[in-house]
Protein backbone atom coordinates (compact mmCIF):
# COMPACT_ATOMS: atom_id res chain seq x y z
CA UNK A 1 0.00 0.00 0.00
CA UNK A 2 1.23 3.30 -1.03
CA UNK A 3 3.09 5.00 2.48
CA UNK A 4 1.51 8.72 1.25
CA UNK A 5 -1.83 7.03 0.96
CA UNK A 6 -1.32 5.68 4.82
CA UNK A 7 0.27 9.30 5.77
CA UNK A 8 -2.54 10.97 4.98
CA UNK A 9 -5.26 8.91 6.16
CA UNK A 10 -3.20 8.75 9.47
CA UNK A 11 -3.57 12.74 9.42
CA UNK A 12 -7.47 13.00 8.52
CA UNK A 13 -7.63 10.26 11.49
CA UNK A 14 -6.16 12.26 14.14
CA UNK A 15 -4.82 15.94 13.41
CA UNK A 16 -7.50 16.94 10.65
CA UNK A 17 -10.26 16.85 13.50
CA UNK A 18 -7.85 19.08 15.88
CA UNK A 19 -10.27 22.53 14.83
CA UNK A 20 -12.14 22.36 18.13
CA UNK A 21 -12.53 25.76 19.67
CA UNK A 22 -15.58 25.15 21.72
CA UNK A 23 -14.08 24.73 25.03
CA UNK A 24 -15.88 21.36 25.56
CA UNK A 25 -14.72 19.30 28.67
CA UNK A 26 -15.28 15.40 29.40
CA UNK A 27 -14.17 13.83 32.04
CA UNK A 28 -14.34 9.76 32.28
CA UNK A 29 -14.00 7.91 36.16
CA UNK A 30 -13.34 4.43 36.40
CA UNK A 31 -13.85 3.22 39.90
CA UNK A 32 -13.37 -0.44 41.44
CA UNK A 33 -15.72 -2.50 42.82
CA UNK A 34 -15.45 -4.05 46.32
CA UNK A 35 -16.81 -6.71 47.90
CA UNK A 36 -16.77 -6.37 51.82
CA UNK A 37 -17.30 -9.86 52.08
CA UNK A 38 -13.61 -9.90 50.90
CA UNK A 39 -14.75 -12.52 48.18
CA UNK A 40 -14.91 -12.04 44.84
CA UNK A 41 -17.61 -8.89 43.28
CA UNK A 42 -20.62 -10.80 42.38
CA UNK A 43 -21.47 -10.24 39.16
CA UNK A 44 -25.34 -10.79 39.67
CA UNK A 45 -25.51 -8.17 42.03
CA UNK A 46 -23.77 -5.98 39.53
CA UNK A 47 -26.03 -6.98 36.70
CA UNK A 48 -28.78 -6.33 38.61
CA UNK A 49 -27.59 -3.08 40.17
CA UNK A 50 -27.02 -2.24 36.21
CA UNK A 51 -31.12 -2.80 36.00
CA UNK A 52 -31.95 -0.70 39.08
CA UNK A 53 -29.72 2.43 37.62
CA UNK A 54 -31.57 2.12 34.25
CA UNK A 55 -35.11 1.99 36.11
CA UNK A 56 -33.80 4.85 38.20
CA UNK A 57 -32.55 6.66 35.46
CA UNK A 58 -34.68 5.99 32.86
CA UNK A 59 -33.48 8.36 30.02
CA UNK A 60 -30.41 5.81 29.76
CA UNK A 61 -30.49 3.42 27.16
CA UNK A 62 -28.35 -0.08 26.22
CA UNK A 63 -25.51 0.35 25.00
CA UNK A 64 -23.93 -2.59 25.10
CA UNK A 65 -25.14 -5.78 26.09
CA UNK A 66 -22.26 -8.98 26.44
CA UNK A 67 -22.44 -12.54 25.16
CA UNK A 68 -24.79 -13.75 28.05
CA UNK A 69 -27.18 -11.11 27.70
CA UNK A 70 -26.20 -8.94 30.59
CA UNK A 71 -25.73 -4.91 29.49
CA UNK A 72 -22.23 -3.68 30.18
CA UNK A 73 -23.21 -0.08 28.45
CA UNK A 74 -25.73 2.43 29.17
CA UNK A 75 -25.80 6.04 27.65
CA UNK A 76 -28.19 8.84 28.09
CA UNK A 77 -28.77 9.96 24.07
CA UNK A 78 -29.41 13.71 25.60
CA UNK A 79 -26.57 14.36 27.91
CA UNK A 80 -24.16 11.96 26.20
CA UNK A 81 -23.37 10.35 29.65
CA UNK A 82 -22.05 6.88 29.64
CA UNK A 83 -22.35 4.13 32.83
CA UNK A 84 -20.74 1.25 32.06
CA UNK A 85 -18.10 -1.75 33.28
CA UNK A 86 -14.70 -1.41 31.92
CA UNK A 87 -12.93 -4.43 31.18
CA UNK A 88 -14.38 -6.78 33.34
CA UNK A 89 -17.47 -6.16 36.02
CA UNK A 90 -15.17 -5.47 38.60
CA UNK A 91 -14.86 -1.60 37.75
CA UNK A 92 -17.27 0.17 36.71
CA UNK A 93 -16.78 4.07 34.43
CA UNK A 94 -18.74 7.00 34.58
CA UNK A 95 -17.89 8.86 31.45
CA UNK A 96 -19.61 12.20 31.47
CA UNK A 97 -20.72 13.51 28.06
CA UNK A 98 -18.98 17.10 27.27
CA UNK A 99 -19.76 20.06 28.95
CA UNK A 100 -18.84 23.78 29.10
CA UNK A 101 -18.47 24.32 32.87
CA UNK A 102 -17.89 21.75 35.52
CA UNK A 103 -20.25 21.85 38.04
CA UNK A 104 -22.63 20.75 35.50
CA UNK A 105 -20.48 17.37 35.02
CA UNK A 106 -20.05 17.33 38.94
CA UNK A 107 -23.72 17.74 39.40
CA UNK A 108 -24.81 14.77 37.43
CA UNK A 109 -21.34 12.45 38.51
CA UNK A 110 -22.42 12.72 42.39
CA UNK A 111 -26.26 12.17 41.13
CA UNK A 112 -24.88 8.65 39.69
CA UNK A 113 -22.43 7.83 41.90
CA UNK A 114 -24.43 8.15 45.21
CA UNK A 115 -27.22 5.82 43.55
CA UNK A 116 -25.08 3.60 42.63
CA UNK A 117 -23.01 3.11 45.95
CA UNK A 118 -26.14 2.89 47.84
CA UNK A 119 -27.22 0.18 45.86
CA UNK A 120 -23.81 -1.73 46.08
CA UNK A 121 -24.20 -1.31 49.65
CA UNK A 122 -27.65 -3.11 49.88
CA UNK A 123 -25.21 -6.33 48.94
CA UNK A 124 -22.32 -5.76 51.07
CA UNK A 125 -19.89 -4.07 48.31
CA UNK A 126 -18.74 -0.56 47.63
CA UNK A 127 -16.90 1.64 45.19
CA UNK A 128 -13.98 3.42 46.12
CA UNK A 129 -11.48 6.14 44.69
CA UNK A 130 -8.54 3.86 44.46
CA UNK A 131 -6.27 3.55 41.24
CA UNK A 132 -5.69 -0.16 41.94
CA UNK A 133 -8.70 -2.24 43.71
CA UNK A 134 -7.58 -3.02 47.00
CA UNK A 135 -9.20 -6.28 47.10
CA UNK A 136 -8.02 -7.39 43.67
CA UNK A 137 -6.69 -11.14 44.88
CA UNK A 138 -10.09 -11.99 45.96
CA UNK A 139 -11.89 -10.92 42.62
CA UNK A 140 -12.48 -13.34 39.71
CA UNK A 141 -10.44 -11.46 37.14
CA UNK A 142 -12.07 -12.41 33.79
CA UNK A 143 -13.06 -9.91 31.29
CA UNK A 144 -16.43 -8.67 29.78
CA UNK A 145 -17.66 -11.50 27.70
CA UNK A 146 -17.62 -8.98 24.56
CA UNK A 147 -15.88 -8.75 21.50
CA UNK A 148 -13.35 -5.77 22.55
CA UNK A 149 -12.82 -7.02 25.89
CA UNK A 150 -12.42 -10.52 25.28
CA UNK A 151 -9.75 -9.46 22.05
CA UNK A 152 -7.95 -7.21 24.67
CA UNK A 153 -7.18 -9.66 27.49
CA UNK A 154 -6.20 -11.99 24.42
CA UNK A 155 -3.52 -9.71 23.53
CA UNK A 156 -2.49 -8.61 26.68
CA UNK A 157 -2.41 -12.45 27.43
CA UNK A 158 -0.11 -13.10 24.51
CA UNK A 159 3.42 -11.52 25.92
CA UNK A 160 4.73 -14.72 25.92
CA UNK A 161 4.63 -15.20 22.66
CA UNK A 162 7.22 -12.01 21.80
CA UNK A 163 10.70 -13.69 21.77
CA UNK A 164 14.07 -11.52 21.40
CA UNK A 165 12.34 -8.04 22.46
CA UNK A 166 14.48 -6.01 24.69
CA UNK A 167 11.71 -5.64 27.36
CA UNK A 168 10.33 -7.85 30.06
CA UNK A 169 6.91 -8.19 30.71
CA UNK A 170 4.81 -8.45 34.47
CA UNK A 171 2.45 -11.04 34.97
CA UNK A 172 -0.38 -8.88 35.49
CA UNK A 173 -2.51 -8.99 31.71
CA UNK A 174 -5.24 -8.92 33.34
CA UNK A 175 -4.63 -5.46 35.34
CA UNK A 176 -7.22 -3.85 33.08
CA UNK A 177 -9.65 -5.39 35.58
CA UNK A 178 -8.30 -4.25 38.86
CA UNK A 179 -6.57 -0.36 37.92
CA UNK A 180 -8.61 2.21 37.11
CA UNK A 181 -7.74 6.11 36.13
CA UNK A 182 -9.53 9.72 36.06
CA UNK A 183 -9.29 10.95 32.33
CA UNK A 184 -9.94 14.27 31.06
CA UNK A 185 -10.73 15.32 27.31
CA UNK A 186 -10.35 18.94 26.15
CA UNK A 187 -11.35 20.77 22.66
CA UNK A 188 -7.76 21.53 20.72
CA UNK A 189 -7.34 23.77 17.96
CA UNK A 190 -4.28 22.57 15.25
CA UNK A 191 -2.27 26.09 16.04
CA UNK A 192 -2.07 25.01 19.63
CA UNK A 193 -1.88 20.78 19.46
CA UNK A 194 1.97 20.72 19.28
CA UNK A 195 2.42 23.41 21.94
CA UNK A 196 -0.04 21.61 24.32
CA UNK A 197 1.52 18.76 23.83
CA UNK A 198 5.08 19.70 24.47
CA UNK A 199 4.50 21.48 27.71
CA UNK A 200 1.70 19.13 28.95
CA UNK A 201 4.43 16.27 28.85
CA UNK A 202 6.84 18.54 30.65
CA UNK A 203 4.60 18.61 33.97
CA UNK A 204 3.90 14.84 33.95
CA UNK A 205 6.13 14.53 37.18
CA UNK A 206 4.51 17.02 39.10
CA UNK A 207 1.13 14.94 38.08
CA UNK A 208 2.53 11.91 39.29
CA UNK A 209 3.33 13.57 42.45
CA UNK A 210 0.37 15.28 43.41
CA UNK A 211 -2.07 12.69 41.71
CA UNK A 212 -0.46 9.38 42.32
CA UNK A 213 -2.92 6.78 43.72
CA UNK A 214 -2.21 3.27 42.54
CA UNK A 215 -0.20 1.46 44.84
CA UNK A 216 0.12 -2.66 44.68
CA UNK A 217 -0.74 -3.27 48.24
CA UNK A 218 1.14 -6.08 49.83
CA UNK A 219 3.25 -6.80 46.54
CA UNK A 220 4.58 -3.73 45.89
CA UNK A 221 4.52 -0.52 48.12
CA UNK A 222 7.93 1.64 47.11
CA UNK A 223 5.42 3.22 44.37
CA UNK A 224 2.97 5.16 44.25
CA UNK A 225 1.55 5.03 40.72
CA UNK A 226 2.13 1.41 39.72
CA UNK A 227 -0.79 1.72 36.93
CA UNK A 228 2.87 3.40 34.86
CA UNK A 229 3.99 0.17 35.39
CA UNK A 230 1.21 -1.90 34.35
CA UNK A 231 1.47 -0.32 30.76
CA UNK A 232 4.89 0.12 29.86
CA UNK A 233 5.53 -3.26 30.65
CA UNK A 234 2.43 -5.23 29.00
CA UNK A 235 2.09 -5.79 25.24
CA UNK A 236 0.85 -2.21 25.26
CA UNK A 237 4.50 -1.43 25.28
CA UNK A 238 5.87 -4.00 23.07
CA UNK A 239 6.58 -0.21 21.03
CA UNK A 240 6.84 2.33 23.94
CA UNK A 241 5.77 4.85 22.01
CA UNK A 242 2.23 3.23 22.10
CA UNK A 243 1.95 3.91 25.51
CA UNK A 244 3.56 6.88 27.97
CA UNK A 245 5.55 10.20 27.66
CA UNK A 246 6.50 11.61 24.33
CA UNK A 247 10.03 11.38 25.15
CA UNK A 248 10.90 13.92 22.33
CA UNK A 249 9.91 17.60 21.62
CA UNK A 250 8.10 18.53 18.91
CA UNK A 251 8.82 21.37 16.42
CA UNK A 252 5.45 21.02 14.32
CA UNK A 253 2.67 19.24 13.31
CA UNK A 254 5.45 17.37 10.65
CA UNK A 255 7.26 15.51 13.77
CA UNK A 256 3.88 14.86 15.79
CA UNK A 257 2.95 13.32 11.97
CA UNK A 258 6.64 11.24 12.45
CA UNK A 259 5.65 10.16 15.98
CA UNK A 260 2.38 8.67 15.11
CA UNK A 261 3.46 6.83 12.02
CA UNK A 262 6.37 5.60 14.57
CA UNK A 263 3.13 3.73 16.62
CA UNK A 264 2.44 -0.17 16.56
CA UNK A 265 -1.02 -1.72 15.54
CA UNK A 266 -2.71 -4.53 17.06
CA UNK A 267 -6.18 -5.01 16.41
CA UNK A 268 -8.61 -4.99 13.55
CA UNK A 269 -12.19 -5.26 12.90
CA UNK A 270 -13.97 -7.93 10.27
CA UNK A 271 -17.34 -8.28 9.81
CA UNK A 272 -18.42 -6.83 13.37
CA UNK A 273 -15.76 -9.05 15.13
CA UNK A 274 -11.77 -8.28 16.23
CA UNK A 275 -8.87 -10.04 15.38
CA UNK A 276 -5.81 -9.57 17.03
CA UNK A 277 -2.50 -10.17 16.28
CA UNK A 278 1.47 -9.71 17.40
CA UNK A 279 1.96 -5.89 17.61
CA UNK A 280 3.77 -4.10 14.58
CA UNK A 281 4.36 -0.68 13.25
CA UNK A 282 1.62 0.19 11.26
CA UNK A 283 4.08 0.97 8.14
CA UNK A 284 5.21 -2.52 7.97
CA UNK A 285 1.65 -4.20 8.95
CA UNK A 286 0.39 -1.97 5.65
CA UNK A 287 3.07 -3.65 3.73
CA UNK A 288 1.86 -6.94 4.17
CA UNK A 289 -0.54 -8.99 1.76
CA UNK A 290 -1.61 -11.45 4.60
CA UNK A 291 -1.77 -10.97 8.17
CA UNK A 292 -1.83 -14.07 10.74
CA UNK A 293 -4.42 -13.01 14.01
CA UNK A 294 -6.57 -14.34 16.53
CA UNK A 295 -10.44 -14.17 16.42
CA UNK A 296 -12.83 -15.20 19.07
CA UNK A 297 -15.45 -17.90 17.65
CA UNK A 298 -17.25 -20.29 19.52
CA UNK A 299 -16.22 -19.83 22.76
CA UNK A 300 -12.36 -20.24 21.81
CA UNK A 301 -9.50 -18.02 19.72
CA UNK A 302 -8.89 -19.40 16.40
CA UNK A 303 -6.16 -18.41 13.81
CA UNK A 304 -7.90 -16.60 11.03
CA UNK A 305 -5.61 -14.86 7.78
CA UNK A 306 -6.97 -11.39 6.69
CA UNK A 307 -5.83 -8.78 4.42
CA UNK A 308 -4.93 -5.02 5.49
CA UNK A 309 -7.10 -2.21 4.32
CA UNK A 310 -6.37 1.30 4.62
CA UNK A 311 -9.52 1.60 6.87
CA UNK A 312 -7.86 -0.49 9.59
CA UNK A 313 -6.43 3.00 10.71
CA UNK A 314 -9.27 4.00 12.65
CA UNK A 315 -8.26 0.53 15.09
CA UNK A 316 -5.01 2.61 15.62
CA UNK A 317 -5.00 2.71 19.79
CA UNK A 318 -2.06 4.37 21.15
CA UNK A 319 -2.74 4.82 24.98
CA UNK A 320 -0.13 7.55 25.49
CA UNK A 321 -0.31 9.67 28.68
CA UNK A 322 -1.58 12.63 26.11
CA UNK A 323 -3.24 11.05 23.65
CA UNK A 324 -5.20 12.47 20.01
CA UNK A 325 -8.69 10.88 19.21
CA UNK A 326 -10.69 10.86 16.21
CA UNK A 327 -13.06 13.57 18.18
CA UNK A 328 -10.57 16.42 17.80
CA UNK A 329 -9.89 16.54 21.22
CA UNK A 330 -6.51 16.02 23.49
CA UNK A 331 -7.41 13.16 26.14
CA UNK A 332 -5.23 13.16 29.62
CA UNK A 333 -4.90 9.77 30.93
CA UNK A 334 -1.85 9.02 33.12
CA UNK A 335 -4.07 9.88 36.43
CA UNK A 336 -5.56 7.43 38.45
CA UNK A 337 -8.90 7.56 39.57
CA UNK A 338 -9.31 9.85 42.54
CA UNK A 339 -10.82 9.43 46.25
CA UNK A 340 -14.27 10.13 45.11
CA UNK A 341 -14.31 13.87 47.13
CA UNK A 342 -12.06 14.75 44.84
CA UNK A 343 -13.23 13.76 40.97
CA UNK A 344 -13.36 16.71 39.61
CA UNK A 345 -9.91 18.15 40.69
CA UNK A 346 -8.76 16.02 37.75
CA UNK A 347 -10.13 18.01 34.93
CA UNK A 348 -9.87 21.32 37.24
CA UNK A 349 -6.15 21.01 36.88
CA UNK A 350 -5.72 20.43 33.02
CA UNK A 351 -8.64 22.75 32.33
CA UNK A 352 -7.37 26.00 34.29
CA UNK A 353 -3.61 25.14 32.48
CA UNK A 354 -4.99 24.87 28.74
CA UNK A 355 -4.57 28.66 28.26
CA UNK A 356 -2.04 29.09 30.31
CA UNK A 357 0.60 27.03 28.09
CA UNK A 358 2.86 30.03 27.25
CA UNK A 359 3.38 30.73 31.27
CA UNK A 360 3.32 27.16 31.75
CA UNK A 361 6.45 26.31 29.56
CA UNK A 362 8.58 29.35 31.04
CA UNK A 363 7.90 28.09 34.98
CA UNK A 364 8.93 24.85 33.67
CA UNK A 365 12.07 26.52 31.48
CA UNK A 366 13.15 28.28 34.75
CA UNK A 367 12.72 25.54 37.18
CA UNK A 368 15.74 24.06 38.97
CA UNK A 369 14.53 21.96 41.48
CA UNK A 370 13.57 19.06 39.25
CA UNK A 371 14.69 20.10 35.71
CA UNK A 372 18.08 21.11 34.55
CA UNK A 373 19.76 18.22 36.79
CA UNK A 374 20.45 15.76 33.99
CA UNK A 375 16.95 14.05 33.95
CA UNK A 376 14.64 14.29 30.70
CA UNK A 377 10.91 14.34 31.89
CA UNK A 378 9.93 10.89 31.27
CA UNK A 379 12.67 9.48 33.90
CA UNK A 380 11.47 12.40 35.92
CA UNK A 381 8.67 11.03 36.47
CA UNK A 382 9.45 7.21 37.26
CA UNK A 383 11.70 9.23 39.98
CA UNK A 384 8.61 11.55 41.66
CA UNK A 385 6.29 8.18 41.28
CA UNK A 386 8.28 6.58 44.57
CA UNK A 387 7.44 6.69 47.98
CA UNK A 388 10.28 8.69 49.03
CA UNK A 389 11.83 11.10 46.69
CA UNK A 390 15.51 11.02 45.94
CA UNK A 391 17.38 12.92 48.60
CA UNK A 392 19.04 14.92 45.26
CA UNK A 393 16.05 16.39 45.26
CA UNK A 394 14.98 19.30 47.71
CA UNK A 395 11.71 18.15 48.56
CA UNK A 396 10.69 21.99 49.61
CA UNK A 397 11.88 23.36 46.43
CA UNK A 398 9.46 20.62 44.33
CA UNK A 399 6.16 21.10 46.49
CA UNK A 400 7.01 24.67 45.43
CA UNK A 401 7.23 24.19 42.39
CA UNK A 402 3.81 22.25 42.31
CA UNK A 403 2.28 25.45 44.06
CA UNK A 404 3.30 27.55 41.49
CA UNK A 405 1.49 25.25 38.56
CA UNK A 406 -1.96 24.96 40.37
CA UNK A 407 -1.36 28.55 41.34
CA UNK A 408 -1.42 28.85 37.15
CA UNK A 409 -4.60 26.20 36.75
CA UNK A 410 -5.82 28.57 39.71
CA UNK A 411 -5.45 31.57 37.29
CA UNK A 412 -6.56 30.12 34.38
CA UNK A 413 -9.97 28.89 35.88
CA UNK A 414 -10.79 32.43 37.46
CA UNK A 415 -10.02 33.95 34.16
CA UNK A 416 -13.21 31.58 33.38
CA UNK A 417 -15.04 33.36 36.27
CA UNK A 418 -17.49 30.47 36.89
CA UNK A 419 -15.76 29.27 40.48
CA UNK A 420 -14.38 25.82 38.95
CA UNK A 421 -11.27 26.62 41.32
CA UNK A 422 -13.00 25.44 44.30
CA UNK A 423 -12.13 21.92 42.69
CA UNK A 424 -8.33 22.44 42.91
CA UNK A 425 -8.77 22.46 47.32
CA UNK A 426 -7.51 18.83 47.28
CA UNK A 427 -4.35 19.97 45.51
CA UNK A 428 -3.37 22.87 47.70
CA UNK A 429 -4.03 20.21 50.75
CA UNK A 430 -1.38 17.72 49.69
CA UNK A 431 1.01 20.59 48.69
CA UNK A 432 0.65 21.52 52.22
CA UNK A 433 1.13 18.42 53.64
CA UNK A 434 3.87 17.23 50.93
CA UNK A 435 1.55 13.81 50.11
CA UNK A 436 -0.89 12.30 47.51
CA UNK A 437 -3.13 9.65 47.45
CA UNK A 438 -1.04 6.75 47.52
CA UNK A 439 1.26 7.69 50.36
CA UNK A 440 -1.35 8.55 52.35
CA UNK A 441 -2.50 5.01 52.14
CA UNK A 442 1.17 4.01 52.45
CA UNK A 443 1.26 6.21 55.88
CA UNK A 444 -2.12 4.76 56.96
CA UNK A 445 -1.29 0.96 56.36
CA UNK A 446 2.23 1.29 57.86
CA UNK A 447 0.38 2.63 61.25
CA UNK A 448 -2.21 -0.04 61.22
CA UNK A 449 -4.88 1.97 59.81
CA UNK A 450 -7.29 -1.46 58.27
CA UNK A 451 -7.66 -1.21 54.60
CA UNK A 452 -11.47 -1.21 55.18
CA UNK A 453 -11.65 2.30 57.13
CA UNK A 454 -9.02 3.32 54.07
CA UNK A 455 -11.40 2.00 51.74
CA UNK A 456 -14.24 4.16 53.31
CA UNK A 457 -12.59 7.40 53.48
CA UNK A 458 -11.69 7.34 49.99
CA UNK A 459 -15.69 6.45 48.93
CA UNK A 460 -16.95 9.52 50.32
CA UNK A 461 -18.32 12.18 47.94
Amino acid sequence: MNNEKIRSRLYDEFIKPTNQDKNFIGVEIEIPIINLDKKAVDFNVVHNITDKFQKEFDSFECDGIDYNGNIFSMKNPKTGDIVCYDCSYNNIEFAMGREKDLFSINERFCQYYSFTKECFEEYNHTLTGMGINPYRKYNQNIPIPSERYLMLYNHLKSFKDYDNIPMHFHEYPEYGMFSSASQVQLDVVKENLVKMINVFSKIEPIKGLLFSNSVLLGENNNLTCFRDVLWEYSTHGVNPHNIGMYDVEFNDIDDLQAYLESLDMYCVMRDGAYINFPSMNLFKYFSKDSICGEIYCGGEFKKIDFKPKIDDIQYLRPFKFINLTFRGTVEFRSVCTQPIKDSMSVAAFHLGLKDKLDELDELISNDYSIYHKGYPANELRKLLIREELPTFFNQKEVYELSKDIVDLAAEGLKDRAIGEEIFLKALYERIKKQTNPAKEIINLTNNNTSIEKIIEEYSNI
